[in-house]
């Protein structure tokens, strides 16, 4: 297959013109979906699809950590290694178009299903693993959209999870400071810096606009302001909603003109209804004949559509409409299982229970719903979070830690209930496991059924009897350990205080056992942090590290009878070692607006094994000319170190990240006081601050 990113644009150009020209009106229509088939009279190639969250939606597949797994990684060019890899294998069956990453930044709700998409809370760590994720997918430079690259689309565009109920799909209605302060970064992100090639608006109404007629969105900024080249695909069935959902359009036709004059180029229908292609061959052509003046959104649509498929050498490769075989190799799951090592954040570990030792235990009681999973043949696995292909195998925690101990230590299952279930029916199984154990691990939390697209909740606590069965086994006084397989934050108040030891895995892949058994017995020391808030009670909603000032101080800005901390906070994770921070230090203490200062930072293991930290920077401009945050995260860097050693580390400050949006919504550097914050987490206790000065 030949790249012809090294063709200058203009041949390229030159190309669709030519081809263009020899369209007829019914071709040029059955570009706008993604089902194109090939035009065979023509020579034009179809673009196979997939999603690739986290590894192709397909049978096959290698499945990786799921995002906000990922996220938890702190670890951009991990994330960049595992889309090189998935790009690879998409290529190897056949796909070229991928309809991932998602860019939403959850903003405090974890009632909304799909908080486990996205890689977490904060638009600039968003903004990173965002930028490593298309980078890796498609390439850069020369080898951008070759034949080990595909393309990448970001989505959802946006602010949509930022509704007022937590519901998928409910409508946002926010600030336009809101919007470019929290919810815009990542995208002018992917645009600016890793050049993504495809745009996926939301299904959602922004401040009364759909996102999939937002001229202001998918043109002013996107085009106009950011320079997006690319293409936009509409979200699942999205443009005949803006008559079935959105009650704007009278009708589809209308719906599909609305669509087409704000810029969504590729209409995404799920479902192979030959009723519905008919109807967009035939009545949108009726439309377009009647009226030929649309007829030149439909040319710069399927321009920039048929761009994309030279560019990514579509037009030199042959049996494009076929779909191969998704094989998924040793390789990339043993950098599955790195990534899910890298995911683990120790979230609460009294006394050192953790890691164990095998040495001085003889039987460890494995306990809870999602301790174990078997599947039918050609079922989906549902401790793997959303858009998870079918991989070749799955390691769950029982079959994790059966390898690991290899006979060594008796492991007692008990399923103890069903996830989902009211039944106690499996309690005294569970009890009389965990009695006679010398420890027990507890493996509870949540599955693709109680979490994930559609699937958001009114409450956070555990579904089910979980609750009920861990404190149950906690009354045995047993060392428990609880690990927690889930896809949002949860309200886990009972086991915050009472277990000792306490992991928050996410969901890990397909290699999930074979990760936690590492941790739980120290072959491997945990160092993922948090990117997403605990919530003490879902009242607590929405709960975030982006505050604004308040009255604390004055008796008033607190909750009357709770505790208005997050309960784990952005962030936060520990390790089986211990590390020691630096006073932070500048190379000036002054600058100008224009200048940039570097801060650096010593951070020491001083425990007695290797370990990784998350060094953290948080920004705050002191007075301002408009409110802010209390801080913002604007820089970090994952760091391994030996016992005894030190290592320093090093951020910038310039103007990308100590300016501001003004009272007139421009970015400006304003002259005065900011406190650099630098350290292991958000929390205060864990910060150490140094002050620069911008005249």
């Amino acid at each position: 297959m030949k790249s012809v990113e090294g063709e200058s644009m203009s041949v390229i150009d030159k190309k669709v013109s030519q081809l263009m020209s020899q369209m007829t009106l019914e071709d040029k229509i059955a570009e706008l979906t993604q089902d194109a088939p090939p035009n065979e009279r023509l020579g034009i190639p179809m673009m196979q699809y997939s999603e690739c969250l986290h590894g192709l939606w397909l049978p096959g597949s290698t499945v990786y950590p799921q995002a906000i797994a990922l996220g938890s990684t702190w670890d951009p060019e991990a994330i960049r290694e595992m889309t090189e890899a998935i790009a690879k294998e998409a290529r190897a069956a056949n796909l070229t178009h991928c309809y991932s990453p998602n860019l939403d930044v959850i903003s405090g709700d974890a009632r909304y299903g799909r908080v486990e998409e996205s890689y977490g809370e904060d638009p600039y760590l968003v903004s990173r693993m965002g930028v490593a994720f298309i980078e890796g997918l498609q390439g850069t430079g020369e080898e951008q959209f070759d034949e080990n690259h595909i393309l990448a689309t970001a989505k959802h565009y946006v602010a949509y999870p930022e509704n007022r109920r937590g519901i998928n799909g409910g409508f946002t209605d926010i600030s336009e400071r809101r919007l470019f302060e929290v919810f815009l970064p990542p995208f002018e992100a992917a645009v600016k810096e890793a050049k993504v090639g495809c745009i996926m608006p939301g299904h959602q109404d922004l401040n009364g606009i759909p996102c999939h007629m937002n001229t202001w969105l998918l043109q002013d900024i996107l085009r106009d302001d950011w320079g997006f080249d690319g293409f936009i695909v509409s979200d699942n069935n999205d443009v005949s909603r803006l008559n079935l959902m959105h009650f704007i359009a009278k009708n589809r036709t209308e719906a599909a003109v609305m669509g087409l004059q704000a810029g969504v180029d590729m209409d995404l229908v799920i479902g192979k209804d030959p009723a519905n292609s008919a109807y967009i061959m035939k009545v949108l052509g009726d439309t377009l004949k009647s009226n030929p003046e649309l007829v030149q959104y439909v040319d710069e649509s399927v321009s920039r559509i048929l761009k994309m498929k030279y560019k990514l050498g579509l037009f030199d490769q042959k049996d494009t409409n076929v779909v191969k075989e998704v094989i998924s190799t040793t390789e990339s799951q043993e950098l599955a299982l790195e990534l899910a090592k890298k995911s683990v954040v120790l979230l609460k570990n009294e006394g050192e229970l953790l890691p164990l030792n095998k040495d001085k235990i003889n039987s460890i009681a494995l306990i809870g719903p999602n301790a174990h999973e078997e599947v039918p043949e050609g079922g989906r696995y549902t401790l793997m979070g959303g858009y998870s292909g079918i991989p070749p195998y799955y390691t769950s925690l029982l079959e994790g830690l059966t390898d690991k101990v290899d006979g060594q230590i008796k492991i007692n299952y008990a399923e103890g209930c069903k996830l989902n279930s009211d039944s106690k029916a499996g309690f005294a199984a569970a009890i009389a496991a965990a009695k006679k154990s010398d420890v027990v691990i507890l493996a509870v939390g949540g599955s693709t059924r109680t979490c994930g697209e559609g699937t958001d909740r009114d409450d956070l606590d555990l579904v089910g009897v979980q609750n009920e069965l861990v404190e149950e086994i906690h009354k045995l006084g047993k060392p428990v350990i609880v690990v927690l397989i889930n896809g949002r934050p949860l309200t886990i108040n009972y086991i915050a205080e009472n277990i000792p030891a306490v992991i928050e895995s996410w969901y890990l892949g397909m290699r999930s056992g074979d990760a936690l058994a590492d941790v739980i017995f120290g072959d491997y020391n945990p160092g993922g942090k948090l990117t997403v808030s605990f919530p003490r009670s879902v009242g607590q909603i929405p709960v975030t590290y982006l505050e604004r000032p308040d009255f604390v101080g004055s008796g008033k800005g607190l909750y009357k009878f709770s505790d208005k901390s997050p309960l784990f906070s952005f962030g936060y994770g520990l390790s089986y070692t211990s590390f020691e921070y630096s006073e932070p230090r500048l190379n000036k203490g002054k600058i100008r607006a224009n200048e940039a200062a570097v801060v650096s930072v010593d951070i020491t293991n001083t425990g007695n094994r290797v370990g990784d930290e998350v060094v953290q920077m948080y920004i705050r401009d002191e007075f301002a000319s408009v409110g802010r945050y209390n801080m913002m995260l604007k820089g970090f860097e994952r760091v391994s170190l030996a016992p005894g050693e030190t290592k320093t580390v090093e951020f910038e400050l310039n103007a990308g990240n100590l300016f501001i949006y003004d009272k007139d919504m421009k970015k400006v550097v304003e002259p005065g006081d900011f406190t650099v914050s630098i350290g292991a987490s958000s929390r205060i206790e864990d910060l150490k601050k140094t002050n620069l000065r911008v005249y």
